[in-house]
């Protein structure tokens, strides 16, 4: 019986060590596998960020050397009347850009959930916009939007309006550039929407109709909790999209007319590429990156008392 458990003993024993050498390769493996995005999260991502920091706390013009200047950067940051200014830009353009693009997305969706033919062609069309770059979509917007010949007045006109500059008159350049980036971005949400409308399970749908249930209810009661996860994804994402918001501005009206399309992004590359203070404009990435932590954290907690998890 000993020799019998000292042979056992010995072959377990025996075995260890390529297990041993096993697990190793696995993990050899592993980072090999992960290396990439390692050294992408790291040179592209980790290091820009920490360098930011300390450039947030310095005088530099990206000729000079940095001069440390402590808290003065966001000091006069708050002291900033165009940053305040720039910043309410930021804040109505979300105001009119996240739920129109929400609700527009979510109703395209149920429209396009349809097992009807060339229903896939029409969701490719709303997608085009997507994967169309600004400058396109700029030319686009020109053509709707143009004082002299653009479609837009000439609706006006047939139902006997007076024509409007659209990007030229600061009470509405801002509401026609949220409208032409929920064009744009809309198709993505919406694919987003059609993938959670797809997963809820269709016998909930037959069994609320069994019983009677009307289309708002079977909307309000299967609909509305069964894509809630989905609605959350695409609320943070497109408030996160809103408050770096860019191209479209630097395209269409480079924050014009006098400043009334000027959001904090682009006040920050004027900063930074425009007036070579990279110091500053790296101190208002700073508080942009605060911003986008803060809300981001809000959703977070308030998600618990209306997203629901099948």
């Amino acid at each position: 019986m000993t020799v019998l458990t000292g042979g056992a003993g010995k072959m377990a024993a025996d075995r260890r060590p390529s297990a041993r050498k096993r697990n190793a390769g696995e993990r050899a493996w592993a980072v090999a596998f992960a290396s990439p995005y390692l050294l992408h999260l790291v040179a592209l991502a980790a290091w820009p960020l920490l360098a930011s920091l300390y450039f947030s706390m310095t005088d530099y013009d990206l000729v000079s050397s940095p001069k440390f200047v402590g808290f003065d950067n966001f000091a006069r940051m708050f002291s900033d009347g165009l940053f305040w200014r720039t910043l309410g830009n930021t804040a109505y353009f979300a105001v009119l850009f996240v739920p129109t693009q929400t609700a527009l997305a979510l109703g395209l969706a149920i429209a396009l959930n349809q097992r009807l033919r060339g229903m896939a062609l029409f969701r490719a069309a709303y997608f085009v916009p997507v994967v169309s770059s600004w400058v396109v979509v700029a030319y686009v917007a020109d053509a709707v939007f143009n004082p002299q010949t653009g479609l837009a007045n000439q609706v006006l006109d047939f139902f006997g309006l007076p024509a409007a500059n659209w990007l030229q008159d600061p009470a509405l350049v801002i509401p026609t550039l949220a409208g032409v980036a929920v064009w744009k971005g809309v198709g993505y949400m919406m694919v987003l929407f059609l993938a959670g409308l797809q997963a809820i399970p269709e016998e909930r749908y037959e069994a609320a109709k069994i019983d009677g249930a009307s289309a708002w209810n079977r909307f309000r009661y299967i609909t509305m909790p069964g894509i809630s996860g989905t609605t959350f994804l695409v609320l943070v994402l497109t408030s996160i999209e809103t408050l770096q918001s860019f191209e479209q501005v630097f395209v269409m009206t480079d924050g014009g007319p006098h400043g009334a399309s000027e959001l904090t992004v682009l006040h920050l590359y004027r900063q930074g590429f425009q007036f070579f203070q990279m110091g500053y404009a790296s101190a208002i990435a700073w508080v942009l990156f605060v911003l986008v932590l803060a809300l981001t954290m809000v959703q977070f907690r308030l998600q618990r008392r209306w997203v629901h998890y099948a």
